[in-house]
């Protein structure tokens, strides 16, 4: 069994909100096996996957690592459609046009140096942390609008308890693990080297944080 397993399992109990033992007791095995399952002590069997898939309603597929969509849809990244590439495709005001690229080359520049470190935790958390944050402000505007909200698999009272908020500091301390835990090199990160490895995107990322820095002193005023 692959490590993935024993994380993703920790994981989905973790943003389950309950205890090992509360977790074992469903599962029908002890909470001291459930323990050596999540910290890769030992591998369970066939039956023990399968149970566990239902109890927390992914696939073996999303389960064991091997896909990132919990129903087990593999994804491609080749074939995801690249926004960063088609800089005229979407319609929109100017503000709306200036503001995506923003984004889109501040989290491009992330992901690169993210992924130049092979640290696939770091990347998965950072991915969740952000797609949190998409989800919340997509469907505020997709409840505006008057969609049917029967489109999102949360429910209404769970949004508007604001759990994506806890789902994404939960990301956000795996992904602060992820980094402490990582032993290999960093590619470099000071001001000087980002802007010359990223000379076409280090100015969004410069007005994204001053931006970011601008609000935070209103703050603490």
């Amino acid at each position: 069994m692959n490590a993935d397993f024993s994380r993703v399992l920790s994981l989905l109990r973790q943003e389950k909100g309950i205890s090992q033992r509360k977790a074992a007791s469903a599962l029908g095995i002890s909470q001291a096996l459930l323990s050596h399952y999540e910290n890769g002590i030992r591998e369970p069997g066939l039956a023990f996957v399968t149970k566990a898939c239902d109890y927390y309603h992914v696939s073996a597929d999303y389960l064991l690592g091997r896909s990132l969509s919990r129903d087990g849809a593999v994804i491609e990244a080749e074939e995801l459609a690249d926004a960063s590439e088609a800089k005229e495709d979407l319609k929109g005001s100017v503000m709306a046009k200036f503001q995506k690229k923003l984004i889109v080359n501040t989290a491009s520049v992330l992901f690169d140096l993210l992924g130049r470190t092979n640290n696939k935790d770091a990347v998965a958390h950072a991915g969740a942390y952000l797609s949190g944050a998409l989800y919340q402000i997509f469907r505020q505007l997709y409840r505006a609008a008057g969609g049917n909200e029967s489109y999102f698999s949360t429910g209404r009272i769970s949004f508007d308890m604001d759990v994506l908020s806890a789902d994404m500091t939960l990301s956000r301390i795996q992904f602060a693990k992820a980094l402490e835990a990582y032993r290999g090199e960093y590619p470099p990160m000071d001001a000087q080297s980002l802007t010359e490895e990223y000379q076409g995107y280090s100015q969004s990322m410069a007005q994204v944080f001053h931006s970011a820095d601008e609000r935070i002193k209103k703050l603490e005023e």
